[in-house]
């Protein structure tokens, strides 16, 4: 990240979440204008450098999440996690539908003091929307793995497969919506 004063125009940041299978999430983050770029991948364990397979066992302590590439002039902190607490049901611990597993579970990943200012803030205010307690962890980003190629715009490459089909598509035409201008 190029952060001179001259360079303001392209400064970027990065946001990590978690929010049950990073397809979906990857999927819904993808649709955000101001958001440059969207990497699924694996963290908040204690594997080094897990695989897929890993991770999907339960046992790694990672969660699949994705790194969101952003331009805070177009889009805020604070507007991204708006759409993850609407992307998701951050009241389930180690689920989202069918996907079980710690791996699922619902996580967002600061890397400064006012990432997780405005998770904690966010989640409060998330919190009145909800009837259940939000179990959303909030943690500082240790380490981000991307996950293997076959995983990045997974959505967008398989439209047709039926998970694909039948969980992604529904959550991405909701969330179409509700991002679209009033």
């Amino acid at each position: 990240m190029n952060t001179s004063p001259s360079s303001s125009a392209n400064q970027t940041e990065t946001l990590t979440v978690g929010g049950g299978c990073f397809w979906c999430v990857e999927a819904v983050f993808e649709l955000v204008e101001g958001v440059k770029s969207v990497v699924s991948g694996y963290a908040g364990g204690h594997v080094e450098n897990p695989t897929y397979k890993q991770v999907c066992e339960g046992r790694t302590g990672h969660a699949e999440v994705v790194r969101i590439e952003f331009d805070p002039a177009k889009v805020t902190v604070e507007r991204l996690l708006e759409i993850f607490w609407d992307c998701h049901d951050p009241t389930t611990l180690n689920r989202q539908g069918a996907d079980v597993g710690p791996q699922y579970r619902s996580i967002i990943l600061y890397t400064t003091e006012a990432q997780r200012d405005a998770a904690e803030k966010s989640k409060a205010a998330a919190q009145k929307r909800f009837s259940r307690p939000i179990v959303t962890e909030i943690v500082p980003l240790r380490k981000f793995y991307e996950a293997e190629l076959y995983h990045q715009d997974y959505f967008r490459n398989n439209p047709n497969q039926g998970y694909c089909a039948v969980v992604i598509a529904p959550k991405v035409e909701k969330m179409k919506k509700k991002l679209a201008p009033q």
